[in-house]
């Protein structure tokens, strides 16, 4: 079975369907997105805007900075633990920590984070020896502990309150609940899958070992606490009332949160504001957007603007070591080259 599903994906991307497919699938995303914003925004006042903002209290504003941060210092475990895996061992966790806190935010931001996160992984994990097909698969697994992490906490969230996510996406409440029976069962049998022997994906040089069943364990608990932390950050800028619990909150940041990756949109901007007015329609429009502009600026602008400066730093520290490098070698070359007529002058003078 897995030999034929191999070969209709190759058959797939050959021809060109599945890139085809994904930008059509991006378009329909962000045309309806577009839609609902413009007919969710129209009678949006400005001044309440600015108002709600005003009035969010600053203890829950830190407090939600306090779990961003919680929610990307778990996400340098996702690094960490592709390293491990891919047998880079020798790579320390503060190189890791860098590498998985720049590539993140920025690939959040820029959009196409297989490409701008892979961009900055590979300028870091260079320096310490390893390749484009190291890095490739670092990505991989690092992706793989993301979609392991989301698919738990979605199966959970939603077979437990179908309701939420049916806010999203106007299905059948029964609907969804099957669906995410279905993806708890397809989790649970990779997660057999991989205990029952080793696996791997891939040929050649671009073979992946996947993690065993324990250490999959360990990968989609990595996923559901980073995922917690940044729902826990949105539903605490979330106005007081009405109340909404944290499991709906937390399915519907989810839903949001991958729309927004499938549109390929820069940050999800659009997308996840538009999946998310709806899903919460029970608050106050303004009171809701004040909270989505906090979140986003905690989550999206602050590690931004930190992870550009601390690459820009890494940048004119490595290029200053590499000039004293240089001009060391400089150095001994000028030494070398003396150091024969030097020995001839010691000579004459003996004569």
């Amino acid at each position: 079975m897995l030999g034929s599903i191999r070969r209709t994906i190759a058959v797939l991307r050959e021809r060109q369907i599945l890139q085809k497919l994904g930008i059509v699938i991006s378009i329909t995303i962000i045309a309806t997105a577009c839609y609902i914003l413009y007919h969710s925004l129209q009678d949006l006042d400005f001044d309440d805007l600015m108002e709600a903002l005003r009035d969010t209290d600053r203890r829950a504003i830190a407090l939600a900075a306090l779990c961003v941060a919680a929610g990307y210092f778990t996400l340098t475990f996702y690094d960490l633990f592709a390293l491990r895996t891919i047998g880079k061992a020798d790579v320390p966790y503060r190189v890791a920590a860098l590498a998985g806190f720049t590539s993140y935010s920025i690939g959040h931001n820029v959009g196409a984070s297989v490409f701008t996160g892979g961009a900055v992984r590979y300028r870091i994990y260079s320096a310490w020896g390893l390749n484009a097909v190291d890095v490739a698969k670092l990505c991989f697994v690092a992706g793989l502990t993301f979609w392991l992490g989301n698919a738990a906490v979605l199966g959970l969230g939603v077979l437990y309150h179908p309701e939420a996510a049916a806010a999203v996406d106007q299905l059948p409440p029964w609907f969804n609940r099957l669906a995410a029976i279905v993806i708890l069962v397809a989790l649970l049998g990779y997660v057999v899958w991989v205990w029952i022997k080793p696996r791997s994906v891939g040929r050649g040089t671009w073979t992946v070992v996947l993690p065993g069943g324990p250490l999959t364990l360990l990968q989609i608990a990595i996923g559901i606490i980073d995922l917690g932390f940044c729902a826990l950050a949105m539903f605490i800028l979330l106005p007081e009332e009405p109340h909404v619990g944290f499991v709906v909150v937390a399915v519907i940041f989810v839903s949001a949160t991958l729309l927004g990756f499938a549109s390929h949109s820069p940050g999800g901007l659009g997308v996840f504001d538009a999946a998310m007015l709806v899903g919460l329609w029970q608050f106050d429009k303004e009171e809701l957007l004040a909270g989505m502009l906090l979140f986003r600026v905690l989550y999206y602008l602050v590690p931004f603007i930190l992870s550009v400066t601390l690459l820009t730093l890494r940048e004119v520290i490595v290029g200053a070591r590499n000039k004293r490098v240089q001009e060391a070698l400089a150095a001994l070359d000028e030494k070398a080259k003396q150091r024969p007529s030097i020995l001839q002058d010691q000579r004459d003078g003996g004569i």
